[in-house]
């Protein structure tokens, strides 16, 4: 048999068992806290805004900022950053992050933070990205998402957070700041809190792309070797990510999503961080990371203030909005 023969008869047999095979992703479904709940004090999103790069010259990041019901300018707020922020804030898309810290801050289960929403960088005549193409193919994102440097910390850091202190009452405590991200803004967030810990503790990571699209599967050799750093990271993945396997038979471990995330929980653990992780069936995709976020986002918030005391009915009752001045 030819050889260009069998590779057909397997592309062939391929095909067959995946057009045979379930849709994994159909089993992962939105709870009740990413929905828009009765009752629910809904937050503000505020934008589009543009932040010109000087850190990347000739491009702009687009980005939204949500401000919840309960944000009070004279009390100090967390911060979360969500990359590709237009997939996590779309009302009907698969993460609806908006929903999520409005239901969790109202029943005190995350602390009131200030969101931010950003897009990767684009030049002004490119496109947008949008739920249908996150901007791999038109935008700065693969540059920005997957480098292994720090140059997307310092768009954060110090393009973005001033700005975003001189508006609002965020508090500058690092423990008091997270970023996520999936697919390639998930790997981005970490890059993040690893090159800035001082400013960026707290990691939510969906399908993360520690993989060698820029070297991105170095990490968990890094994160042996070098000193550990204070961050909290909650991974997730699935089995049917993206995981290399090619009809002529060649596999490409470093390009193996499932087996990257793995190997960073292994690294992570072995080193002693915080860290959390959950292995689903999804596809590479949002599916399950919507479905768990808010318990991501519990975990990684966990550690807020709490009062015992079985009299403080302000703690015992629910977060209600700030009253407006």
């Amino acid at each position: 048999m030819r050889p260009t023969l069998l590779c057909l008869l397997t592309l062939f047999a391929m095909a067959q068992t995946k057009a045979q095979s379930p849709n994994p992703d159909v089993h992962y479904h939105l709870g009740p806290d990413s929905l828009v709940e009765d009752g629910v004090p809904k937050g503000e999103i505020k934008g589009p805004f543009t932040l010109p790069s000087q850190t990347y010259p000739g491009t702009q990041h687009t980005y939204w900022i949500y401000v919840p019901a309960q944000y009070d300018p004279s009390v100090p707020a967390s911060l979360m950053i969500f990359n590709d922020g237009q997939a996590f804030m779309a009302p009907e898309g698969d993460l609806r992050a908006q929903n999520v810290m409005d239901n969790l801050i109202y029943r005190r289960e995350i602390p009131v933070m200030i969101g931010v929403f950003i897009n990767p960088g684009r030049r002004p005549d490119q496109p947008e990205p949008n739920l249908h193409e996150w901007g791999d193919r038109t935008t700065n994102r693969p540059t920005e998402y997957n480098s292994l440097d720090d140059r997307y910390a310092r768009v954060i850091v110090d393009e973005l957070l001033p700005v975003l202190y001189k508006d609002y009452n965020i508090s500058k405590d690092s423990e008091r700041h997270g970023i996520g991200g999936a697919s390639s803004g998930a790997i981005a967030a970490f890059t993040v809190a690893w090159e800035r810990p001082d400013q960026f503790r707290k990691v939510l990571s969906i399908v993360g792309s520690f993989t060698n699209l820029r070297g991105g599967d170095a990490y968990p050799d890094m994160i042996l070797k070098a000193e550990r750093k204070p961050i909290r990271i909650f991974l997730q993945d699935g089995r049917n990510d993206n995981r290399s396997l090619k009809p002529d038979g060649i596999y490409d471990q470093r390009r193996d999503w499932f087996y990257q995330n793995v190997r960073m929980m292994k690294a992570l653990t072995e080193k002693g961080y915080e860290v959390n992780y959950t292995w689903g069936m999804n596809k590479h995709g949002s599916k399950m990371g919507g479905a768990i976020m808010p318990s991501m986002m519990r975990w990684l918030w966990r550690d807020q203030p709490v009062s015992t005391d079985p009299h403080d009915m302000v703690e015992r009752s629910f977060q209600e909005p700030v009253a407006k001045k």
